[in-house]
C-alpha cells in the first residue's frame, strides 16, 4: 500500500505505516529546512494557493495576523477541542486543492529555532503551509538564509 492510497478511516494501527509517516514527515521538514536555508522565506512560494491559504487563515483565525502570534505556536491552540473544529472548517476548503492536505507533518514550534525534539509538533500539512506562509509574509524565516 502507499501512502497516497492509505485510508485513516478504515487502517489498522500498525507499526509499519507509523513508521512510513515517520519517514515521508522527517523527509517533508529536511526539505523544507534545505529550502529556507537557502532562499528567504518572505521570498518563497510554497503552493500555488499561497494568497488564499493566508487570506483564509485570516478570516477563521485573525489572531494570526499578528506576527507575534505565529512566532511561537502553542501546540494547544492549535490541538484543543474548539480549535480542531475551527480547524477542521478552515480544511475544508482546501481538500479538493492541497495534496494530502490532512496528513502529519513536522513543524517547528518557533520560527527562531530550527527542527530538534523539543522545538518539533506534529501537525496536519495544511496547518503546517498556512503557519509557515505567515511566518514568511512576516520575514519570521529569513534569518535562517543569514545564518548559513
Amino acid at each position: 500500500m502507499s501512502l497516497s492510497t492509505f485510508n485513516a478511516e478504515t487502517a489498522e494501527n500498525s507499526e509499519d505505516i507509523e513508521k512510513q509517516f515517520a519517514v515521508v514527515a522527517v523527509e517533508q521538514a529536511e526539505t523544507y529546512w534545505k529550502l529556507i536555508s537557502k532562499i528567504p522565506g518572505s521570498r518563497l512560494k510554497l503552493t500555488s494557493y499561497d494568497d488564499e491559504i493566508f487570506d483564509e487563515l485570516i478570516k477563521h483565525f485573525p489572531e494570526f495576523e499578528d506576527p507575534n502570534y505565529v512566532k511561537v505556536i502553542n501546540e494547544n491552540d492549535l490541538k484543543n477541542n474548539v480549535a480542531k473544529n475551527k480547524w477542521r472548517n478552515y480544511l475544508k476548503l482546501f481538500e479538493k486543492k492541497i495534496e494530502d492536505y490532512n496528513f502529519g507533518t513536522l513543524m517547528r514550534i518557533s520560527s527562531d529555532g530550527e527542527y530538534d525534539q523539543e522545538g518539533t509538533i506534529f501537525v496536519l500539512r495544511l496547518q503546517f503551509y498556512a503557519i509557515e506562509i505567515c511566518r514568511n509574509r512576516y520575514g519570521l524565516n529569513d534569518w535562517i538564509v543569514k545564518k548559513n
